[in-house]
């Protein structure tokens, strides 16, 4: 038997255990600005319709006394890691799939701590005594059933889909409620009629092949119950990627390019940081109505440059044809394998590969800079240029006042990083502030003359005690008159 283990409103319900009053109230984890969308949301929104990835602005429309928090992640992968042990104590099968919920295969384990469902009932006793937080179970034979099982019973219950029910339960199952049926598969269904996960056993094999590629095949094998995918103890990252939604909707393509240079600067390093090399790269868009495209593509040879990794990103971004303003873009590559790993070689000289190897050369030299001195420094012209507002600052003599806006990523989420921030800033006679956001990553306004800045940045790339930053990226903006000393924002 498997088990999926999902906590119930994770993130809001630490918020709810760790302040007592926020308890039986509305509440979301969110940033505040208008382009924020929810994180988790706790049940009594719910009741609102307010959901995961709902925009803050739609979500106070819908409750306006809802209360809006930052969030902790370093509190919240604290906590995680305590559930994760918990689990382990009943299996040491166990594979986490993201903060908040793990599969578990409890085969041979029955012996020790009894039939499924009272293994489920001491996991829930085991993370309710230590953590104060509730969650739902499913139950099932195979792995996706088990998943579908823990939403059945929300919050705090538990399902159970014995070997003997799992074709009764297949035969009324929704099939919106298999996973990776989205809502372009869902207008196909609806045009051949299928509208359980059972119906799918009326169709041929290879015609649900065609109709909906490799999904196709994968639904006719779990229509008769078959899930070969196993509970997996090490966990192996398949992509990665960089996004931004914009402070304002754009139309122009010059500056969507401008957007992709610099998340392909992101994940080129990343992926040079791990030794990776990639064969595959893709694009996110979401337009000013919500609604989103994907695009992507396998790319001629392994590749690790960004300059690489945005070539491909713009030729498929050339290929969209754009009738909507956009609000979000972001940039992905997957299909990885390291470096040293031998790759099939090309019969004839390709001058690509060559090409290649020479702007991966100029990506290690910046990496090397980067890594000493901050992401921040060296960057490609056409994001800093000439007449933009940052080089407009540098110029300025080092005594004229400034500002800048600073987002720091890593390990730094926390009252203890931004106790050193504030102690760092007045010492060197820094104004501004900081606070925590809800993706995990810190945010600074620094103000000062350039010289103060700059090493206020200086601290900020080396981090404080304990911390390990990863990024430390900062942009001007206006002088404001009225910040007086440096204080901690929540």
């Amino acid at each position: 038997m498997i088990l999926h283990v999902d906590m119930d409103a994770f993130f809001a319900s630490v918020e709810q255990r760790d302040n007592p009053t926020l308890k039986g109230k509305p509440i979301v984890v969110s940033g505040h600005s208008k382009r924020s969308v929810v994180s988790t949301a706790s049940y009594e929104a719910r009741k609102f319709g307010i959901h995961s990835a709902m925009p803050v602005f739609q979500a106070k429309q819908r409750c306006p006394h809802l209360i809006i928090l930052p969030g902790s992640r370093h509190k919240y992968a604290m906590d995680s890691k305590r559930i994760m042990a918990i689990l382990r104590e009943f299996s040491p099968m166990v594979e986490p799939v993201s903060i908040d919920e793990a599969y578990l295969d409890i085969r041979g384990c029955e012996k020790l701590f009894g039939p499924p469902r009272t293994i489920a009932g001491k996991i829930k006793t085991a993370i309710f005594n230590e953590l104060a937080l509730t969650c739902s179970i499913g139950i099932a034979p195979v792995r996706f059933l088990a998943k579908i099982a823990s939403d059945m019973d929300k919050p705090a219950g538990v399902t159970f889909i014995p070997r003997d029910k799992v074709e009764e339960v297949i035969n009324t199952l929704p099939i919106q409620k298999v996973p990776g049926v989205g809502r372009k598969a869902m207008a196909l269904m609806a045009s051949l009629q299928i509208n359980t996960l059972g119906d799918i056993r009326k169709f041929d094999r290879s015609l649900l092949t065609r109709k909906f590629g490799k999904m196709g095949s994968r639904l006719y094998q779990l229509a008769l119950g078959i899930d070969d995918t196993a509970v997996e103890t090490t966990s192996v990252r398949k992509s990665i990627s960089s996004e931004t939604t914009l402070a304002e909707d754009i139309s122009d393509p010059a500056q969507v390019r401008t957007i992709l240079l610099a998340h392909a600067q992101r994940v080129g390093r990343d992926l040079r940081k791990k030794e990776w090399v990639c064969r595959h790269v893709s694009i996110k868009i979401k337009f000013s109505d919500f609604t989103q495209i994907t695009r992507g593509k396998k790319t001629p040879s392994w590749i690790s440059s960004s300059n690489a990794v945005f070539d491909e990103a713009v030729a498929l971004f050339d290929k969209v044809i754009l009738k909507k303003k956009i609000r979000l873009i972001g940039v992905g590559v997957s299909d990885f394998q390291h470096k040293s790993e031998p790759v099939q070689m090309s019969l004839l000289p390709d001058p690509d590969e060559n090409f290649e190897k020479q702007w991966k050369n100029v990506d290690h030299a910046v990496d090397s800079i980067s890594q000493k001195f901050g992401s921040d420094v060296v960057k490609k012209a056409s994001l800093n240029p000439s007449g933009s507002k940052l080089n407009q600052t540098r110029r300025k003599k080092m005594t004229d006042k400034s500002a800048v806006s600073v987002r720091i990523t890593g390990r730094v989420q926390g009252v203890f990083f931004r106790a050193e921030t504030q102690k760092a800033a007045q010492s060197i006679q820094v104004e501004g502030y900081v606070k925590n956001l809800a993706d995990g990553s810190v945010q600074a306004l620094f103000q000062g003359n350039c010289d103060q800045i700059e090493k206020m940045l200086a601290w900020c790339r080396d981090g404080a005690p304990l911390s390990k930053v990863q990024g430390v990226d900062s942009q001007p903006v206006a002088i404001q008159p009225e910040m007086k000393g440096f204080q901690i924002r929540y």
